[in-house]
């Protein structure tokens, strides 16, 4: 069998170690492992399944299809969907026992009609993007006890997301969710789970706790800013290339599209097997770097769609050596962080934007 051209290696070892070491650094009595899309490039059932194994007690994720798609892989712990479009089949939901954010009164409306459901009520405490916002609170959270008193769904939690935007705004908008909590509370309700901490939050702000946190990228050793570069989290993802050509230059010959670099010497390039359609971001083009043989070699030339060019000076390369983009730096890759600084990005997008074509391998 050929070597496939672009290759993740994904270590299911290192996500369940990650969960064990945010639990122990943000405990909390329960802790949500947040998988969605495809377990941030991860996989969603490998990184389900590593999470569990970890002490993790919920897994999230964006939609239902995501949830049922784990519950059709055999994921029993309790899910949570909370994204939705106006016509989602909430029933669905309900029969595969995915807990669902109810962020509007037109999703209150329908996931009562269908009865049964368990429900997190989300409410925008300040990010401004999904949940009840401040106008509308009053009447959302007495429709919802109402149909939770009728016996139409049951009200298990209550949810929300900071904006870090800084510590002050983040308390502030703990207060805002502590007075929702209020007037479920006002109203002989009081919900089983109560969180509203991602990853930073959850490691920054004890108090932001509350009974559950949601860890997402970190899960997967990730900063979720760089300021928690250094949490003793091990990356679990390692995204390879190969050498397929090589090439020597002489100066004044140049690469790829709009020939924006030139070798000024004599050198030789090695031609890799992956580009932006596989995730290599375009943006690097100019500052990205590359791991082969155990040494960095700067990427030349403008990314394209399937390919990319290395300078590898008079060092020894040959056609099929393994080519590091990303991984774990204490071996001497590029990290993810490396190249969403190369791009002008963040982890999250270099993470999830990996290409369909790229070969996923499963390791210990």
């Amino acid at each position: 069998m050929s070597t496939p051209l672009r290759r993740l290696y994904v270590s299911a070892s290192a996500i369940t170690a990650n969960v064990e070491r945010l639990r122990e650094l943000a405990p909390a009595r329960d802790t949500m492992v947040v998988v969605k899309a495809n377990g941030y490039g991860h996989g969603a059932e490998l990184s389900a399944r590593a999470a569990l194994a970890g002490g993790a007690t919920w897994i999230g994720v964006a939609d239902i299809d995501e949830a049922l798609f784990l519950r059709t892989a055999g994921i029993d712990a309790p899910i949570l969907a909370w994204l939705h479009a106006v016509d989602d089949d909430f029933g669905s939901a309900v029969r595969a026992s995915v807990a669902i954010g109810v962020s509007t009164l037109n999703q209150l409306e329908r996931v009562a009609a269908v009865g049964g459901a368990s429900v997190h009520l989300k409410v925008d405490t300040g990010l401004g993007r999904n949940g009840m916002g401040r106008s509308g609170l009053a009447e959302f959270i007495e429709r919802a006890v109402d149909a939770h008193h009728r016996g139409d769904l049951r009200i298990d939690g209550l949810m929300s997301h900071v904006s870090g935007a800084s510590r002050e705004a983040d308390l502030g908008q703990a207060e805002r969710f502590v007075h929702a909590q209020e007037l479920l509370a006002a109203h002989g309700v009081t919900p089983t789970h109560l969180h509203l901490a991602a990853s930073a939050a959850a490691l920054d702000h004890p108090s932001l706790r509350f009974t559950m946190v949601r860890f997402g990228v970190a899960a997967f050793g990730l900063a979720p800013t760089p300021e928690h570069s250094d949490l003793g989290l091990t990356p679990a993802m390692r995204f390879e290339a190969s050498v397929i050509n090589i090439k020597r230059l002489q100066p004044g010959d140049g690469v790829s599209y709009n020939l924006r670099w030139v070798a000024s010497t004599e050198t030789t390039v090695a031609l890799v097997s992956a580009g932006y359609a596989d995730g290599v971001p375009r943006a690097a083009t100019g500052r990205a770097q590359v791991e082969i043989r155990g040494k960095r070699y700067p990427v030349v030339g403008t990314i394209a769609m399937d390919q990319f060019v290395v300078d590898v000076g008079d060092d020894v390369v040959t056609e099929g050596d393994a080519v590091g983009l990303w991984g774990d730096p204490q071996g001497g890759t590029p990290s993810v962080a490396d190249w969403a600084e190369w791009a002008d990005t963040i982890t999250y997008d270099i993470a999830t934007g990996i290409g369909s074509r790229v070969a996923r391998f499963e390791q210990s």
